[in-house]
C-alpha cells in the first residue's frame, strides 16, 4: 500500500500478515529499498512518514540511507543497543511498568555493560553470553555504587542475578530484531542457571523479637516510627516492599477495610486488612494529620476525616516524597531482634544452637511468613494468592 503524500513511501504486507514501513528511492541510477520499521506495534504512520521525508532529504544530499543503516548496524555496540532499548522499547511494550524498565536499566549498568558493553552487538555469540553469565555468578561485577551524598548500594552477583541478566539481554536482542537492527539473538540456546528459591519463614517467637526491636527503636528516637510502621505493615498485609513504601492514603478503603492498589507487579489488586493493620494505619493517620483534621480511632466515628498532610502513608523524613530508607535500617533492626531472641532463649534455658539467626532474614521473607500464617489459620491457597498478587497458585505454595 502506497502513501499518497510521500512518493516511494508505503506499507509492505508479508504473507504471514506482518507489516513494515518501507521507502523506495533512486540513487546513482539504481532503485533501492529501505525498511523504516515495523508497523505492528512499532512506529505510528505519522512518525514513519516523517522518517521517510528525512531519508529522502538524505538522498537529495547524496547520502544513501540504506548504506548508512548497514554501517550503523555494524557499528552498534551492546551498550548503545541497551540504550536504544530503554529509549524505544516502551513503544513496543506499552504495558510494561516503569519500575520494570528501571530494573532493566540497573541490570544494564551494573552487570551487562561492564562485561559486554564494548562488544559489537552483531558479533556477540552464545559463548560470550554464557561467559557473561558465569562471570556475574562469580561476583565479577559486584561492587559498591554511590547513590548520592553518603548513600551507597551494594551490587551483588550470584546465579539468580546471572540468569536474569541472560533473560534481560535476550529481551534486548528480541527488540533489536523487531526493530530490524539485528537478525539473530545470541541468547537463544544458552543454558541458564537453575536457581532454587531459599524461602525463610519466621516463627511466632521470631516475629515477637522483631516487634520488640521495632518498639525499642521507636522509644530511642521518634524518627524511627516511619521505619517501624513500614515493617509492621509488611508483616500484617503480605504486601511487597514497593507496595507499602509507595502506599498512599487514597488507596486505603476505610469503609471496606482493605487496600485498593491501582498498580502492583501483577496489576491492580485488593488487599483485605486485619484489625492490627487497620490500627497501624489509623494511628499513622492521627500522627500525620492535625488533631482537628482527624477523628481517629479513639472517637465514636471510625472513618478518618480528610486532612491536609502528606499523601503518603509513610512520608519521607525530608522532602515531599515517600520513605525510602528501609533497607539500611532493616539491617539494624535484624541485629537488634537477633540479640533479643538469643537473650530470651538463654534466659529460658533453651539451646542457643537451635536458634536460627535473624540477621539473614530479608524483607521479602515477611511476605512469605504472612502467607504461611494465613494458610495455617485456614485461609485457602487461592485466597492467599489473590492477596499476595500471585498469578499462579503454585507461586503461593508453602
Amino acid at each position: 500500500m502506497w502513501d499518497t503524500q510521500v512518493t516511494g513511501f508505503g506499507v509492505r504486507v508479508r504473507p504471514g500478515g506482518g507489516r513494515s514501513y518501507v521507502l523506495f528511492y533512486r540513487l546513482g541510477g539504481r532503485f533501492r529499498k529501505l525498511t523504516l520499521g515495523k508497523a505492528d506495534g512499532g512506529y505510528g504512520l505519522d512518525e514513519a512518514r516523517d522518517r521517510a521525508i528525512e531519508k529522502l532529504q538524505d538522498v537529495r544530499d547524496g547520502v544513501d540511507p540504506q548504506a548508512q543503516k548497514v554501517a550503523d548496524r555494524n557499528a552498534l555496540t551492546v551498550e548503545a543497543l541497551t540504550d536504544l532499548y530503554l529509549e524505544q522499547g516502551p513503544a513496543l511494550k506499552p504495558n510494561k511498568k516503569d519500575s520494570s524498565w528501571e530494573t532493566n536499566r540497573i541490570m544494564f549498568d551494573c552487570h551487562i555493560k561492564p562485561l559486554l558493553g564494548r562488544h559489537l552487538a552483531r558479533d556477540v555469540t552464545a559463548m560470550d553470553v554464557s561467559r557473561m553469565q558465569f562471570d556475574i555468578s562469580q561476583g565479577k561485577t559486584a561492587r559498591n555504587v554511590m547513590l548520592g551524598h553518603r548513600r551507597r548500594s551494594k551490587v551483588r552477583g550470584g546465579k539468580r542475578v546471572a540468569a536474569m541478566a541472560v533473560i534481560t539481554l535476550g529481551a534486548v536482542y528480541e527488540f533489536a530484531i523487531k526493530a530490524e537492527y539485528l537478525q539473530k539473538n545470541p541468547t537463544k540456546g544458552v543454558e541458564r542457571f537453575k536457581t532454587i528459591r531459599k524461602e525463610r519463614y519466621l516463627s511466632e517467637r521470631e516475629i515477637a523479637a522483631l516487634a520488640e526491636a521495632l518498639a525499642e527503636f521507636e522509644r530511642e528516637d521518634e524518627r524511627y516510627a516511619v521505619m517501624a510502621d513500614s515493617v509492621r505493615l509488611l508483616m500484617l498485609t503480605g504486601c511487597r516492599k514497593s507496595e507499602i513504601l509507595t502506599l498512599q492514603w487514597d488507596f486505603v478503603d476505610w469503609s471496606k477495610g482493605c487496600l485498593r492498589l491501582p498498580e502492583s507487579k501483577t496489576g491492580a489488586k485488593v488487599v483485605p486488612l486485619a484489625d492490627d493493620a487497620i490500627a497501624v494505619l489509623r494511628r499513622r493517620w492521627d500522627e500525620t494529620r492535625a488533631p482537628e483534621a482527624s477523628r481517629g480511632h479513639n472517637s465514636g466515628d471510625t472513618t478518618p476525616a480528610l486532612g491536609t498532610g502528606s499523601p503518603w502513608v509513610l512520608p519521607a523524613l525530608k522532602g515531599d516524597g515517600h520513605f525510602v530508607g528501609l533497607p539500611n535500617l532493616w539491617t539494624k533492626v535484624k541485629a537488634r531482634a537477633d540479640a533479643i531472641l538469643h537473650r530470651r532463649i538463654h534466659d529460658l534455658g533453651g539451646d542457643l544452637r537451635e536458634v536460627r539467626s535473624l540477621t539473614t532474614v530479608r524483607l521479602h521473607d515477611l511476605r512469605h511468613s504472612f502467607a504461611s500464617f494465613a494458610i495455617a489459620d485456614g485461609a485457602s491457597l487461592f485466597l492467599v494468592g489473590k492477596v499476595l498478587g500471585h498469578k499462579q497458585a503454585r507461586t503461593t505454595e508453602i
